[in-house]
């Protein structure tokens, strides 16, 4: 069995700007919620980023949003196993008129648009309350980018 060299870490600054560059430049995640009753419940959604949230939308009557509205927190991950960005976040649901202009047609362009069956999808509101990063072992020290929903300075684990 070979063994792959690790890529060198980076530092916190290094790491918090590829993951910001990473939310932008991305549209898919996965979403994870759960609740008393379900346990965990994952689906892959796409989302926009507008350098404090992330908006998605799903279907109103779906496990998802039973779970969000019973417990409002989402754990998001994005990229694989190797070079991954996890989030938790606190979720707020909106209604399809209810959404801004701007992210209704941010997500149109890499989604299907809720506003052509409103009644059958809500928008999925996420703000970050952590954010870890990492792209091999030799960054699993130090993954922690946000905390408390602030950026970090200096890393805490």
């Amino acid at each position: 069995m070979s063994s792959v060299p690790l890529p060198a870490p980076r530092d916190l600054a290094r790491r918090r700007a590829d993951t910001v560059d990473r939310l932008f430049g991305g549209f898919q995640m996965w979403l994870a919620t759960g609740s008393d009753g379900h346990g965990a419940h994952l689906i892959p959604v796409a989302y926009v980023w507008d350098d404090s949230t992330l908006t998605t939308a799903t279907f109103r009557r779906s496990r998802t949003i039973s779970n969000l509205r019973a417990r409002p927190k989402a754990r998001l991950a994005i990229g694989d196993t190797a070079d991954v960005i996890m989030i938790d976040a606190r979720a707020t649901l909106l209604g399809v008129p209810d959404i801004d202009a701007a992210s209704a047609e941010a997500f149109a362009k890499v989604s299907t648009d809720p506003r052509n069956a409103p009644d059958m999808f809500l928008y999925v509101r996420l703000v970050p309350e952590r954010i870890l990063a990492w792209n091999s072992l030799a960054e699993f020290s130090g993954r922690t980018l946000m905390l408390k929903g602030s950026w970090l300075d200096t890393p805490v684990d």
